[in-house]
Parts: structure tokens; sequence; C-alpha cells
């Protein structure tokens, strides 16, 4: 008799109490999801993920003592680390794209609703990437064209892209088009075991800290269109 999937662990970090209240509500409800943990600063979240080993965090960006940005780093650091997805709200997208750059998984507006937060937490648990749809489009624009001014002295995109295989390519082209580890499967006829085997491998050879930054690479390189 197999053994009942273990419920996703969730870390709450937000210095509004109401929102906190209100996530927990939403995830509360869904069937398989877990809040262990609630934090009111960065300095508290990491200390909470330390200590219940959360599978997703989901961290606001603006927090007064530690912002969420300044937890990214040391929420990463954690073993096992959870998977970070930032709290914003719509128009902070250069605070978007740093967080992105740190390693965060992915970002959420505060005023989705309920099922978008939970697919979120789905989606990050299951080391997809999450961008709301709503800006999305904007971050990964302002990135592209910053990450254009950095070339000098980097790897060209060309070489890191060389560094894999075929199959490898089909899985980055389809990264940078935003698809999830299921729908890859799905398209490719393979596994999801062997989708998240890829990445993996996508990520070392390209030296790409996330999923959001092999999206991006898969852009410049003209993979995704």
């Amino acid at each position: 008799m197999s053994q009942p999937a273990q419920p996703i662990r969730v870390l709450l970090a937000d210095d509004e109490t109401m929102i906190r209240h209100g996530v927990r509500l939403i995830l509360r409800h869904a069937e398989g999801i877990e809040v262990v943990a609630e934090a009111a600063d960065g300095h508290a979240a990491v200390e909470e993920a330390a200590a219940h080993h959360p599978d997703v965090a989901l961290v606001d960006i603006r927090m007064p003592v530690c912002d969420g940005l300044a937890a990214i780093a040391p929420l990463l650091a954690l073993d096992p680390a959870p998977r970070v997805v930032m709290l914003t709200t719509f128009g902070d997208d250069d605070n978007v794209v740093r967080a992105l750059r740190e390693g965060a998984a992915g970002f959420l507006l505060k005023d989705e609703g309920p099922q978008e937060l939970i697919s979120a937490v789905r989606a990050a648990a299951a080391g997809d990437a999450v961008l709301s749809p709503g800006v999305t489009g904007t971050v990964i624009s302002r990135m592209l064209r910053s990450d254009a001014s950095k070339d000098v002295g980097a790897v060209p995109v060309d070489e890191r892209i060389a560094r894999l295989t075929g199959r490898e390519r089909e899985v980055l082209a389809m990264l940078g088009q935003g698809l999830s580890n299921q729908d890859v499967a799905g398209r490719l006829g393979i596994g999801v075991g062997t989708v998240k085997t890829h990445v993996g491998a996508i990520l070392d050879k390209t030296g790409s800290a996330s999923r959001v930054q092999a999206a991006l690479l898969a852009h410049r390189a003209g993979l995704a269109s």
C-alpha cells in the first residue's frame, strides 16, 4: 500500500497581520498544503525556516527590520532550502527583478485570487517558476535589457547553449515559454522526473541560478519564440 503524499509545507513572511491571516485561510482549505510557520520580517523568516523546514516560503518584498530581498540569500543557504516566492504589489518591478536575480523562484501579486495563490504554491513546490501574468512581460523585458549591458567578460550566450544536448535545448526553449514541468513532459512524451533531470542539467551547464534565469537565456538565444 503506497504512503500518502506529504503536504507541502509553507512559511508566510509578511509584516501585515491581515495579509498573513488571509493567505493562511486560503491555504488552510487547499488540499495537500500546510502552513507551518509565520514571520513579520526577513530575519524571523530565516529563523522560522531553519526551525520548520518549509518547502515553499512566501516572502513579502517590503518588510521592516530586514526586507524580503535581504532574506533571499540566507533562505537559499539553508539545507534543505525552501523555494522562495516573493509577494509584491503592482508596479514594484525593479525589486522583482532584483529578487529573481538573487535566485527567487518567482513572484506573485498580492491581489491575485485564491486559486492563483494555491496554484503558485504547488508550482513552486514542484520546481516550476512562479510568475504573475500581469507583470511578467515587463519584468522579463527589464531583465533582458539590463542583461545585455552585462555581457562583457561573461560567457557568451552561444557558448552556454552549445553545452546542452539537443533534448536539453528543447526543454530550455519550453522554459522560455513559461511551461511547467508537467507541460514539458506532456509535449515531449517523457516523465516529469526526466524533465526535472533535464532542468537540473540545464541550470548546471549554463550557469543559471534558477528557472527564471534559464528562461531569460532562452529568450536571449532566440529559442523561446
